[in-house]
């Protein structure tokens, strides 16, 4: 039974009542970002219940030394981890000498916890009854300001409602935190200074390994009333903490407050000389502008971006939630200004896959940026491939290749594989598909082929030679095979010739040639440079070109689809509807022998291909592996539900296409994987985008062109969203009887609206 206490609201996420066994679930849902960093949301105040304390620091990461059993040739050193950074949220409570824990009250009431996604900020309120018997009123603000990237603030307001009471706040930093996620329990950071003058106070510390320098920093101010109060604080310190005092007489009824304003300065950003002068820089503004300057300046630059991001349903809540709340957690994690970074499947919200970029990024997250913010967002994803070629070639090195053939990794931090699951990091290597695929998507998107001979063709040629080099040819099929591998579908280990892997290297090899020609033609100085620097021969591209022309695709004859992978047919076909539901998810109930054995498909795999390359196929082709492969899809990957809902829509089944598009929207919502509180599914939030734009709307890009097909499910009345295609703010708003298309921005754009072309004007 999937969770169910989120209150349905179009612009934020609310959860009414306390209960202790929520708290982690919540922690993720509320979570906080701004791009550069982001936190769980963690009470400010002491709780001594389970609780999954993350702060996280965008670019900063620690190489855990891999921990496995057996240790095989071409395993990584280290799996890279995104690290639980110093707590600046902390602000112990005292109330008549006794610590605020709402795991120990006698009373928790009126529990309201709300993350306002149209203006970005988090609140929560509560009144306590302490075991002093004393009871408390409790209001709490918190954002990570867009505008400031560096800052967080915080606006924690208590007030004694049955008797009069000495409040002490103590607002603290602490270096001394750890991961949940560690392999050995090391120690990540160590603490160099700490300081404390007046109402401020800095620790400074650095990642052990990789010596990334940061300055956690605060500033607290304490109000009575609404005004300053003269109240002076104490300075407290011990070994990996620093920590003010304020103590005050508060009367019944009457509210004392502290306004805390902290964050990160990096040594990524600053000298690691100067990161309390510019944490005191940061102070020294932010406190000028004060708290609800800065809340007002927050809701402007939400606005400007749901000005653009936004999709509005009308008719039903659940779903218009649902896309919400995906876009804000997109948003939050990923703002495209700092081409150093990218996306983790968990974003700020959890320490699973350890923070790292996945081909996740390519494969979901590419389409919502390129539509939704300015191309250069996108053309900086792409850079941060190109920045990684040279390692992506050493890690192709290490695995036996040779020549500039390149793998990228699955998982990385700085270019390095840094995955130690033998089945994922050696052979699940359609992720080189991937980011081929995404600079294909954003050309034929945006328009821009500027990347490709500026830095594109480079990653195409590299991932064209690593095809070549891993493809087998069988004297038996008189074909080229790819063995050993494991497709999207990670519930096969170890299959030879999965039909998504040696489709997109045929498709990879291609259109790398195809690049090389283009350029050679049109960018003469770029193609020499590039045949200099890869000393790239006609010979080894026609050997690429036979490799990709001969490519052996699995097949049958008996259903008249392309197989998953050789022998998937041997398998004892039971279709997932025949499964016990007590033994939904599998993944949690099976041994993963009994998973490898069965035919039930953790995410679309075959139908992933198809979704990349529906210009490849007939419509009916794409209906009859659907109907062949979605009934053996258990759906237990974030990324499957996404697909589905495209393709069903695409089939013009609307029914499965909503159902498998409330699943995707409310992932985490609803914790329909019953693992919510290890942190959001970011990427596959972007998934959920598409399922609207793509699925719903039918949007896609032929031949330089925007095309559409519009269909609406049942229950809306209408939605409408925005796509930037070429400079082009184009407004889509769909209803049962039209589709309306206009332009927000000076110009003519001509579009196609199921076959017939439509001029759309300013």
């Amino acid at each position: 039974m999937n969770q169910d206490y989120i209150t349905p609201n179009s612009w934020s996420i609310i959860e009414d009542g306390f209960d202790v066994e929520r708290v982690q679930s919540s922690e993720s849902l509320f979570s906080i970002g701004n791009g550069s960093m982001g936190q769980r949301a963690n009470f400010e105040e002491t709780y001594t219940g389970p609780s999954f304390q993350g702060s996280y620091i965008g670019g900063v990461f620690y190489p855990d030394k891999t921990r496995v059993g057996w240790w095989k040739n071409g395993y990584p050193e280290y799996f890279a981890k995104v690290l639980n950074a110093p707590n600046w949220i902390g602000i112990n409570v005292v109330i008549n000498d006794e610590m605020l824990d709402l795991f120990s009250c006698k009373a928790v009431k009126n529990f309201k916890r709300e993350l306002n996604m149209k203006e970005g900020w988090l609140s929560r309120s509560f009144e306590a009854t302490l075991q002093n018997d004393v009871t408390i009123k409790v209001n709490v603000k918190r954002f990570l300001s867009l505008e400031h990237e560096e800052l967080g603030i915080i606006d924690y307001a208590v007030t004694p409602i049955n008797s009069d009471a000495t409040i002490t706040f103590q607002p603290y930093l602490d270096s001394g935190i750890t991961n949940q996620d560690t392999n050995w329990d090391d120690q990540f950071w160590k603490t160099t200074n700490k300081e404390l003058n007046a109402n401020q106070g800095f620790i400074e510390c650095h990642t052990l390994k990789t010596s990334y320098h940061v300055c956690t920093y605060m500033e607290s101010h304490l109000f009575l009333n609404g005004k300053t109060s003269e109240t002076k604080g104490k300075s407290l310190e011990k070994e990996m903490e620093v920590s003010i005092s304020y103590k005050e007489h508060v009367a019944k009824g009457n509210t004392l407050s502290l306004q805390k304003y902290a964050g990160y300065t990096t040594s990524l950003n600053h000298d690691k000389s100067e990161l309390v002068s510019a944490a005191k820089s940061v102070l020294k503004k932010a406190t000028s502008v004060g708290f609800e300057s800065l809340l007002e300046n927050q809701k402007q630059a939400w606005s400007d971006i749901w000005s653009m991001s936004d999709i509005t349903i009308e008719g039903d809540i659940k779903a218009q939630q649902g896309i919400r709340f995906n876009i804000f957690q997109l948003n939050q994690t990923y703002t495209g200004t700092d081409h150093r970074l990218n996306i983790g499947p968990k974003g700020f919200t959890g320490e699973k896959y350890g923070g790292s970029t996945y081909w996740d990024t390519e494969a979901y997250c590419i389409p919502f940026y390129m539509a939704t913010k300015d191309q250069t967002v996108a053309r900086n994803l792409l850079k941060y491939r190109y920045n990684h070629l040279d390692k992506a070639i050493e890690n192709a090195e290490k695995l036996g290749f040779s020549g500039g053939a390149a793998l990228y990794p699955m998982v990385t931090m700085n270019g390095e594989e840094s995955h130690n699951e033998w089945e994922i990091t050696f052979e699940e290597i359609h992720r080189n598909g991937a980011i081929a695929y995404a600079i294909f998507n954003y050309h034929r998107f945006t328009g821009d082929y500027s990347y490709i001979p500026e830095m594109g063709l480079e990653v195409l040629i590299a991932i064209a030679r690593f095809w070549h080099q891993r493809a087998t040819f069988s004297t038996q099929k008189d074909k080229y095979v790819i063995l050993g591998v494991t497709g999207p579908n990670e519930y096969e280990n170890n299959v030879n010739n999965n039909f998504y892997t040696n489709y997109i290297a045929k498709w990879c090899i291609e259109y790398a040639v195809e690049n090389l020609r283009k350029v050679e033609k049109e960018f003469g100085d770029d193609y020499a440079r590039i045949i200099q620097k890869t000393r790239l021969t006609n010979t080894e591209v026609d050997a690429m070109l036979k490799v990709a022309h001969n490519m052996y695709f699995p097949y049958s004859e008996e259903h008249g689809i392309y197989l998953q992978q050789d022998g998937f047919l041997d398998k004892e076909m039971v279709k997932v509807d025949d499964l016990d539901q007590k033994l939904r998810p599998i993944n949690q109930h099976w041994s993963w022998d009994r998973i490898l054995r069965s035919p039930y498909i953790k995410q679309a795999d075959t139908l992933q291909g198809f979704y990349f390359f529906e210009h490849h196929f007939k419509k009916e082709d794409i209906e009859k592996h659907f109907d062949f492969y979605e009934p053996f899809t258990v759906h237990e990957s974030s990324l499957s539900p996404c697909v589905h809902s495209i393709q069903a829509a695409l089939l013009d089944r609307m029914d499965q296409a909503y159902e498998f598009y409330l699943r995707t929207s409310r992932l985490d919502l609803d914790d329909y994987n019953k693992e919510v509180k290890e942190g959001c599914h970011i990427t596959s939030m972007a998934g959920t985008w598409m399922s609207i734009v793509e699925g719903f709307g039918g949007m896609r890009v032929k031949k330089d062109q925007l095309h559409f097909a519009p269909k609406i499910p049942k229950g809306w009345t209408s939605y409408f969203f925005k796509v930037n295609f070429r400079n082009h703010i184009l407004k889509v708003e769909i209803n049962h009887e039209e589709t309306h298309f206009s332009l927000e921005n000076e110009g003519e754009l001509q579009i196609v609206v199921d076959g017939k072309v439509i001029e759309v004007k300013s």
